[in-house]
């Protein structure tokens, strides 16, 4: 009976033991499966395969190039994917819209297709290089006119040469359609092409032809191109389709591969901006856009920085 009664004393506890003991690692495990986020404000994955949110919420409102716009659309919307909270904004109005907006503050990120300009750089912007870009020059696809120097280029743009025939095309007149004033793109492509000279005050100035078509837009000058077979112009690489033909310039045509390999000549840095201190969800969108998954999204079109 004494052996009994010691066995009924010892029963109960070792039982309430076993169950504290059956909680304590039960809670453990699911801990470790749903704490902890990844950087650059994605969601990270448990054991299970459930999604967990890292609480990174807040809006961006990005403007300027609309070269480096539709790169920046993939970019936020893959970026929204991962940061439910997040809200993207894109407009794209062009560098030097881009870069000013950036510097008064209407904008948390600027977009620019060229260089910045000292005075822009005095103002303290920061500038962070997230790929770089081919200018393709297009001309209507019946012209059979495939290849061009950079000499050849600058001088059709320059008003210098003017008919097609001698450059083994049609007897036709070459209508020359270029950027705005502000397009980075422009500015990129004039300053490649040595298009630009000073004033007596120390101006810039374009040497394009002045009775040049001007067109507000990637979009609008290879609408322009399509529709006018005469016609040349230039593009970012990103813009290129079957409705116009891009020409090689010196034996090399405008692709990804060559200009990564610094073959293809006409091509310029991409650059996102910023200005005074950085929010924490401008910061994770930085580090996307130069993360392997970023520049993954970047190679589709363009030409990633590492």
């Amino acid at each position: 009976m004494k052996g009994d009664i010691k066995l009924k004393k010892f029963t109960k506890p070792l039982v309430l033991l076993s169950l504290v003991l059956v909680l304590i690692l039960t809670f453990t495990g699911c801990s470790n499966k749903t704490t902890g986020a990844n950087k650059g404000g994605t969601s990270q994955s448990t054991d299970d395969g459930d999604s967990v949110e890292n609480g990174l919420s807040g809006t961006i409102n990005i403007v300027g190039s609309t070269s480096v716009t539709p790169m920046a659309e993939s970019l936020s919307e893959e970026f929204s994917k991962l940061n439910k909270d997040v809200k993207m904004n894109v407009q794209g109005v062009g560098s030097t819209a881009g870069i000013k907006a950036s510097i008064d503050g209407t904008a948390d990120i600027g977009m620019s297709s060229r260089n910045l300009k000292d005075e822009e750089k005095s103002t303290g912007i920061r500038e962070y290089t997230i790929a770089y870009d081919g200018i393709v020059v297009v001309v209507h696809p019946n012209n059979t006119v495939s290849d061009l120097d950079m000499e050849t280029i600058q001088k059709i743009f320059k008003g210098e040469i003017t008919n097609w025939k001698d450059l083994g095309g049609k007897d036709e007149e070459i209508l020359i359609v270029s950027r705005e004033d502000g397009s980075g793109t422009r500015g990129a492509f004039e300053e490649i092409l040595n298009l630009q000279e000073k004033d007596s005050s120390g101006n810039t100035l374009s040497t394009i032809k002045k009775d040049a078509l001007i067109a507000d837009g990637n979009g609008s000058v290879k609408a322009n191109i399509s529709r006018k077979e005469n016609s040349i112009g230039y593009i970012s690489l990103s813009y290129l389709d079957d409705t116009v033909k891009g020409l090689k310039v010196e034996g090399v045509e405008a692709t990804v591969e060559s200009i990564q390999k610094g073959e293809y000549k006409v091509s310029r840095p991409f650059f996102m901006l910023t200005m005074g201190e950085e929010s924490e969800v401008v910061k994770e969108f930085l580090a996307f856009i130069l993360s392997d998954e970023g520049q993954k999204i970047v190679g589709e079109k363009q030409v990633p920085v590492n």
